[in-house]
């Protein structure tokens, strides 16, 4: 491995431990990559980024006390040059624009490969954003979908490497359109930008189906024999791709496309 003054300092920050260690172990595999800790919550990572100084905080969202989103607001704040890479299970408006808000550099679901996170982190240490297929399709769908100025001219939280910035509409933005400026980009505006049922996979179009027809993740995961993590990654897409907020969105997604009826 390089020396260490040369190395990207990298620490953890996920309240399941496997995961964490898991994590902490994969990146010290990596050449050049030296971690320098490990943090249970939002509350231990901003504490331990100030003692270790670290150039990449690999952040989890959904953690007790401080989540990962008011860390990294924190981090931001306190700590500019730290940049926040979002490791997360979950890729739904709800979590991405806060994430993006509060000033993440990346953002991946975990069902990133060793090589992606790999990259995802010499990226945002390099300056560079990095953001999962899905949630860059997302990012895409509502800025083409909002009106330009309300948006600010830019994606929120910067735009994609290899991405287009904001892009005008070539029609006029609908009322959920146009309730999409930051200060309210967690609202989706599902119903009037999500791409065509056609763009879902057979796998997706199946699971969103099922979930019509009210089946939880775990009755899915049972009735196609996928485990429960393959299933909640499916339904992420599902909700990426269609637009959906939550489930019964997604529902009347499938039954206004004709999937269902």
């Amino acid at each position: 491995m390089s020396d260490s003054a040369a190395s990207i300092r990298v620490l953890v920050a996920d309240d399941q431990r496997v995961t964490r260690e898991g994590l902490m172990l994969l990146i010290g595999l990596n050449e050049g990559m030296e971690v320098v800790g490990g943090a249970a919550d939002g509350a231990e990572a901003v504490a331990l980024a100030h003692e270790h100084r670290p150039d990449v905080v690999l952040m989890d969202l959904a953690m007790p006390g401080t989540d990962g989103v008011a860390a990294t607001r924190t981090l931001r704040e306190e700590a500019p040059g730290v940049a926040v890479l979002v490791l997360t299970t979950y890729a739904d408006d709800s979590s991405v624009f806060p994430a993006l808000r509060a000033g993440a550099k990346g953002y991946l679901t975990k069902d990133a490969g060793a090589d992606e996170i790999e990259r995802a982190i010499r990226a945002v240490h390099g300056g560079r954003i990095w953001m999962d297929p899905v949630v860059q399709e997302r990012l895409i769908a509502v800025v083409t979908a909002a009106d330009p100025q309300s948006m600010g001219g830019t994606v929120p939280g910067g735009s994609t490497q290899g991405s287009p910035a904001a892009v005008s509409h070539p029609t006029q933005p609908s009322q959920a359109a146009q309730a999409l400026p930051p200060s309210q980009a967690s609202q989706s505006a599902w119903d009037v930008s999500a791409p065509s049922a056609e763009r879902l996979t057979a796998r997706e179009t199946e699971i969103l189906t099922l979930i019509a027809e009210g089946l939880s993740n775990a009755e899915i995961s049972e009735r196609l024999f996928l485990s429960r993590a393959t299933v909640k990654t499916h339904v992420n897409r599902v909700f990426a791709k269609t637009g959906a907020r939550d489930r019964a969105q997604a529902v009347r997604y499938a039954y206004r496309s004709g999937l269902v009826g």
